[in-house]
């Protein structure tokens, strides 16, 4: 049996196109993003020890939030201390930048996406979960494939109806491919349903914040999103410049159609 690469993912922002936008944000983002890490299976274990090794180090025996170490919160509010985060942020970034791992997402400007597809869509506002989730699992699926791998998929479980809808949306690959119109995918070599069965095992898994993958998801998600509005944003900057990004992998015209997708983004002037 081939060996397989594992894609952990997370969401970020709110999966209806119509949510008002929280204008207290100071980050100036308004997404709805699925996303998190490709590991090789044989990695996952070097991943766990180290993860567990950092815990230690800061003694820390809750989850690595991404919103709560940004913050300062909940567990995190130690990280109020200007001492504390300088010494905690710098560390992590180390860690992070020192792990086995290849950051991929979708991420769609929801601004944009209802200006584009209201009007075609109406009120079937999952289409935009739907969305991220098939392009996210099809660009993961041919890097596995680019490297004679197989894919198995990991959510993090939000729900009930949340995760019935992921399983539903991987079923739907493997039995009728992209949900997009042939004609206009066709350009960007959209995997059949045929290819699915072929490269990725069973169905989408969930698991809990508690797996370690989930929060290294969770800390990678958040820097892929914001570097859709800042692309100078120091983490996500950082995270591309040392090769731990799907987009330091392929090159610049690839991404397009194989790197972190940002769609419905304004065009830069």
């Amino acid at each position: 049996m081939a060996s397989e690469i594992h894609l952990y993912f997370d969401d970020t922002g709110s999966r209806n196109p119509d949510h008002a936008p929280d204008h207290r944000r100071m980050d100036g983002m308004d997404c709805f993003g699925l996303g998190g890490i490709l590991i090789y299976e044989e990695d996952i274990g070097g991943l766990i020890e180290a993860y567990k090794a950092f815990r230690t180090k800061w003694l820390i025996d809750y989850p690595l939030h991404s919103h709560e170490i940004r913050g300062g919160r909940g567990n995190f509010g130690w990280l109020k201390k200007p001492e504390n985060a300088l010494a905690f942020l710098s560390d992590l970034e180390e860690f992070l930048l020192a792990l086995p791992v290849i950051g991929i997402a979708t991420v769609v400007h929801r601004p944009g996406y209802v200006d584009r597809y209201k009007d075609v869509y109406g009120n079937r506002t999952w289409l935009m979960c739907k969305t991220a989730f098939s392009v996210l699992v099809e660009r993961s699926a041919k890097f596995a494939r680019s490297r004679d791998r197989k894919l198995r998929v990991f959510y993090e479980r939000a729900g009930k109806a949340e995760d019935r809808d992921i399983i539903a949306y991987g079923r739907a690959l493997k039995r009728e491919g992209m949900p997009f119109n042939a004609d206009n995918s066709a350009a960007y070599g959209a995997l059949t349903a045929e290819d699915f069965r072929a490269i990725v095992h069973g169905e989408p898994r969930g698991k809990t914040k508690d797996t370690p993958m989930m929060q290294i998801a969770d800390l990678f998600l958040y820097p892929m999103a914001k570097g859709g509005y800042d692309p100078s944003y120091r983490p996500y900057a950082k995270l591309l410049s040392q090769g731990r990004l799907i987009d330091s992998l392929v090159s610049e015209d690839e991404r397009p159609l194989l790197g972190i997708k940002y769609s419905c983004f304004p065009k830069p002037e």
